[in-house]
């Protein structure tokens, strides 16, 4: 990601720096609704409405572009009153129930409220925003009124609405029909972009901002209108296929998820967070010409991420490696060929993020294709290894293979410009992002006084994911029968190990630096990237269970979480991005490391305080973050203002947690499933795993809670498939 920390900030500085991330906090707002199909999202508050009520970044988005920034329902000029308005669990429907309020003419109470109810249905599919208006009348007398639509576009690129402002931009232009108006904009790079608004039936006044009707409804009489916003590529609307559009998008989903292991326990709430985790999962995975990718979040990254993709892969491989194989491929096909100062491009080189909005393609940010992130290539390695290791899929990894190997290449080369065995960034320009790990805010690496570090930054956990890397990869190679290469590359991890723990271990804080700055000097913090560092195995077992004994002190942990920094850190702020916030999907990379080391009643711990957190967010939604506040009886954790709802790696955080609770792992080769020192939180009693898939066999288990043990039992099995419970 690339969202800078919040700090009172000119926005209006150069072009590009850290500090035009910065995403502006605004005041009290309706609450905000998201629909996502593909490359196309809405964000709208509760009624509805686009761009109707202050506080919110509304707008109907497709790659990268808003192309609608106001669509309002008013009735004779007023806003109608909410009754309800919920999206439906698979994040398919957005439904809002509203009726008339009081409405007077010359004095006279004409309309008394509660008389019209209206039903807006609105859907996306195919870059098309589809919407139904169902208008009843409720009362025992004739109701004549008008409805207006306000709409309105600015061909906004993202960036723009997330706060920064550009000296010129494009033209616009707007046609109006009988029944359609497009809106038009040719941008400063060329290109064309355009909106098309269809209604039907056709509306009694049709002008440039605003489609009105002429509602005549007798006692208990019905109406529907319907409206298509098309963004950009589709051909002309000839008809609004409302439904059929539903059914088929509908479609669409079930088919996407048929393969993926489906999850039902005893506790009714979790499940409720269970559902809502893969709905919002199925909703941000998008089909790309390279196969299934999942976005990494809304409103602000819903595009191609790097290392958002492969952690999100990471977390539910377990029970969709569909997923790891989509991201494996999107990023072999984009992977960096060239060197390139103003996009962090180095040959080998794993992608950051992708954008395709008027402002990437201008250059006015690097973001088109950005390679600036030091982890994505080591990750990338790293979920290709799991990912066989988890199928046993040789087509795909022979067809990776010259791609894992230029990134190994850079790796050893441009990844590590001083030759010291440790990977650092850096950055080549000053557009490009100044810290390139996971936590990128501009003051995330620090020293124990709080001076942020200079570079180039070896950081903790990408040593690890280097280390992880190359164990894998000499795996794969050996299955290739490259035999010389895999005794090499199990060398180098070896030695890697040996050189990271004296650089990298700081018995004053009884865990592992943050980094190693410019100058080699470590930043003795305590950090959760240390957490990180176990799921990779690089860690010899006293260090790690003295980082887990220090993750789960009250000073890290807060009862929900486990924070990003230490409370007796100088940078520590529990309001802070990056330096005192708890992020879900870091929990669960740290218990999955917890379970490398059979570690069972600290992933208890940080399971159940993530569980009951999520029961107090909106929806059972698992946000990017929250605050690192510590946790006070009767309340609920503190939301952070402008975190990513849905968010990818945030949705498979449940998942990921519950196979560090089983222990969960796959051999492919024996068609083998183990769950080794499994162990079932408190609030399970009972879990089980439907169509839980190696290779073509399938199995369905159920796994029980007796006391500190588990009693597993076969429910279903398809193929030649073993379930073994081992304890160590």
């Amino acid at each position: 990601m690339n969202k800078a920390a919040l700090s009172s900030t000119d926005l209006s500085a150069d072009p590009v720096s850290d500090i035009d991330f910065y995403i502006p906090a605004t005041g009290p707002a309706k609450p905000r609704r998201t629909l996502k199909h593909d490359d196309t999202f809405v964000v709208m508050d509760s009624h509805g409405d686009i761009g109707a009520s202050g506080g919110g970044v509304d707008g109907l988005f497709y790659k990268d572009t808003r192309f609608l920034s106001r669509f309002e329902l008013l009735l004779n000029g007023m806003h109608p009153l909410l009754l309800d308005s919920n999206v439906r669990d698979d994040n398919s429907v957005f439904t809002v129930d509203l009726t008339n309020p009081d409405i007077y003419f010359e004095q006279q109470l004409v309309l008394p409220k509660d008389t019209l109810h209206i039903v807006r249905t609105l859907f996306l599919w195919r870059a098309t925003a589809y919407q139904r208006l169902g208008i009843s009348n409720h009362g025992d007398q004739p109701v004549s009124m008008r409805l207006s639509l306000v709409f309105a576009n600015d061909f906004a690129d993202i960036f723009e609405v997330r706060g920064i402002r550009r000296e010129r931009r494009g033209t616009l232009k707007t046609q109006v029909a009988d029944q359609a108006v497009v809106l038009n904009y040719t941008g400063l790079d060329g290109r064309g972009r355009r909106t098309a608004l269809r209604f039907d039936p056709a509306p009694a006044d049709l002008a440039s901002g605003v489609a009105s009707y002429v509602l005549d409804l007798k006692p208990r009489e019905r109406q529907s209108i319907f409206v298509a916003v098309n963004c950009d590529n589709a051909p002309e609307i000839t008809s609004i296929p409302f439904f059929k559009g539903m059914i088929a998008a509908s479609r669409e989903r079930k088919a996407a998820s048929r393969k993926c292991t489906t999850v039902e326990t005893a506790n009714a709430l979790f499940n409720q967070v269970l559902c809502r985790s893969a709905a919002d999962l199925n909703m941000l995975t998008t089909e790309t010409p390279d196969g299934r990718y999942p976005y990494a979040g809304i409103p602000w990254y819903s595009t191609t991420f790097g290392r958002d993709g492969i952690l999100t892969a990471i977390e539910m491989l377990w029970c969709d490696p569909g997923i790891a194989r989509g991201v494996l491929r999107r990023l072999a096909a984009h992977q960096a060929k060239d060197f390139d100062p103003l996009s962090d491009a180095e040959p080998g080189k794993i992608l950051h993020e992708m954008r395709a909005g008027e402002m990437a393609a201008l250059r006015e940010v690097p973001f088109g294709l950005y390679y600036g992130s030091v982890d994505s290539t080591p990750l990338f390695v790293m979920l290709a290894g799991l990912y066989f290791e988890r199928t046993g899929d040789e087509e795909t990894m022979a067809e990776l293979w010259p791609h894992i190997e230029a990134a190994l290449a850079w790796i050893d080369g441009p990844g590590d410009p001083d030759r010291d065995g440790f990977v650092e960034y850096h950055r080549q320009t000053e557009q490009g992002l100044s810290n390139q790990g996971w936590k990128d805010s501009h003051d995330a690496i620090f020293h124990a006084d709080g001076e942020l570090a200079r570079g180039p930054i070896a950081l903790v956990e990408v040593q690890g994911y280097v280390y992880m890397a190359k164990q894998l990869a000499g795996r794969m190679a050996r299955r290739l029968g490259l035999a010389g290469r895999a005794d090499e590359l199990d060398a180098q991890a070896k030695e890697l190990a040996a050189r990271f723990d004296t650089a990298f271990w700081c018995p004053e804080i009884a865990t592992y630096a943050l980094a190693l700055d410019g100058q080699k000097q470590q930043c003795k913090v305590r950090t959760s990237n240390a957490g990180q560092v176990l799921f990779t195995g690089i860690a010899p077992r006293e260090r790690a269970l003295a980082v887990a004994a220090s993750l789960m002190r009250p000073s890290f942990f807060s009862g929900w979480g486990i924070r990003t920094v230490s409370r007796e850190e100088r940078r520590y702020n529990p309001m802070s991005y990056h330096n005192g916030s708890v992020w879900p999907h870091d929990n669960a990379m740290i218990a999955l490391g917890f379970a490398r080391f059979g570690l069972r009643a600290p992933i208890e711990r940080v399971f159940r305080g993530l569980f009951e957190s999520a029961t107090y967010m909106d929806g059972y939604r698992m946000p990017e973050l929250f605050c690192g506040f510590q946790r006070g009886r009767g309340r609920g954790p503190t939301l952070y203002p402008v975190a990513c709802s849905p968010q990818a790696w945030a949705a498979t955080t449940p998942f990921a947690l519950l196979q560090a609770s089983l222990g969960l792992w796959f051999n492919p080769p024996e068609n083998q499933i183990r769950l080794i020192n499994p162990r079932l939180p408190s609030f399970l009693d009972e879990v089980i795993l439907r169509n839980l898939r190696l290779g073509q066999s399938s199995v369905d288990l159920a796994i029980g809670r007796r006391g500190d043990e588990v009693a597993l039992q076969v429910l279903r099995r398809t193929g030649e498939i073993t379930v073994a419970a081992i304890h160590t």
